[in-house]
């Protein structure tokens, strides 16, 4: 590809955004989360790819959103990476499997199965879609220090929403609703489109990834008449991913 003086589809150059680096998938979560660091600016956005930087306990820190689907999330690793970040936090929001998985709860991802196909074109199928320990441990701490119901576990990474909620509806709902069964008997937390293949991604840059989310609704206890209130209110997978971030900081500079 012709160099054109930036990353062909985030638009950044070195020394735009942190080696830290806040993925969730929707551009509007950006402000949020950036109101969190110290002395944010906006560095720009083009396409899905809303960014910006500011500083966490002293280092430069960035957040830049990857739309929805494992595709614009490996490209905006792929494009952070070659610029110098070199460790990332996913904190979106899922739809929960488990029955003890309620809305409002947080989810940290201690695998991902890989029900997509950009992960294929990164590693075989045999090779696991696992986050890296201490990042996923720091979010684990974070999530319990806040106060935040939080579970861990193996979550599923699809590449169609409705394929997920309307099964029925596809011609190959065989599949989709016998895979789904298999996840439910299998424990899996929750479902959602990304981290698979951040995480493959992240194993073939060698750099360090991991994932929360912001539980909205489950469908295995809607479907038991269970009672819960649907939350789009992902402030608390946020706060638990800043303050895992701060302790990422903080152990590295002890290092």
């Amino acid at each position: 590809m012709q160099d054109i003086g930036k990353q062909f589809h985030i638009h950044c150059r070195q020394g735009d955004v942190g080696r830290y680096v806040f993925l969730p998938g929707d551009p509007g979560r950006c402000e949020s989360i950036a109101a969190l660091f110290d002395n944010p600016i906006h560095v720009g956005m083009n396409r899905e790819y809303n960014i910006y930087t500011g500083t966490l306990c002293g280092e430069k820190v960035s957040v830049c959103s990857t739309g929805i689907g494992g595709p614009s999330a490996a490209i905006a690793m792929e494009e952070l990476a070659a610029i110098g970040a070199d460790t990332f936090i996913r904190v979106g929001t899922c739809g929960g499997i488990d029955l003890d998985v309620c809305p409002g709860d947080v989810v940290v991802a201690t695998g991902a199965i890989r029900y997509e196909h950009t992960s294929m074109e990164y590693a075989p199928i045999e090779f696991p879609a696992v986050p890296d320990f201490s990042v996923t441990a720091a979010l684990k701490d974070a999530g319990e220090a806040l106060g935040y119901r939080t579970h861990t576990g193996v979550v599923q990474c699809k590449d169609a929403f409705y394929g997920q909620h309307s099964p029925e509806k596809s011609p190959v709902y065989y599949e989709l609703l016998q895979k789904w069964e298999s996840w439910k008997r299998l424990g899996v937390k929750a479902s959602e489109m990304e981290s698979a293949a951040l995480f493959v991604v992240a194993s073939a840059l060698h750099v360090r990834c991991g994932s929360c989310f912001h539980v909205i609704w489950n469908q295995e206890r809607e479907k038991l008449g269970l009672s819960m209130d649907m939350t789009e209110d992902t402030s608390g997978a946020i706060r638990v991913g800043i303050e895992a971030m701060k302790r990422i900081i903080l152990a590295d500079k002890k290092a």
